[in-house]
């Protein structure tokens, strides 16, 4: 499933400078523990400490309260693996890592918002595999 046709997706990455957004168009992905999720948007053509990274943000309501840490980190590594690291060739260059993101609700980037419940996880691409890296 693509996000965008890859070549537009490459225009777009080798015409413009900084942070490039692609919305999710609420695409529901299937994780092992079986909570509702959705592809909220992808964030590329970010440089972050080690290289360019690449987000991507999704909604999983039941992080607020039905689903634990534990089991959303499970989540997590499985949608870096499986959604994220098939999709990385769309948006240009591959990154040096990948951020996945959960949250509770729909928020634009970089806005806060004390009360929504939020997991972060960044993932450094080594092999055809997400090997987590400590923030």
């Amino acid at each position: 499933m693509s996000l965008l046709p890859a070549a537009l997706c490459a225009g777009l990455a080798a015409g413009q400078e900084g942070p490039q957004v692609v919305a999710g168009g609420g695409v529901a992905v299937k994780v092992p523990s079986g909570q509702p999720v959705t592809l909220q948007d992808v964030i590329w053509n970010v440089a972050g400490p080690d290289g360019m990274v690449t987000r991507f943000r999704f909604l999983a309501p039941d992080i607020a309260g039905a689903v634990d840490f534990d089991t959303a980190e499970t989540d997590m590594i499985w949608l870096c693996e499986n959604f994220a690291l098939p999709r990385l060739s769309e948006f240009g260059p591959q990154p040096e890592a990948v951020v996945i993101s959960l949250s509770d609700r729909a928020l634009d980037f970089g806005d806060s918002a004390p009360e929504a419940v939020q997991f972060f996880e960044s993932y450094r691409v080594e092999g055809g595999k997400c090997e987590w890296e400590m923030f």
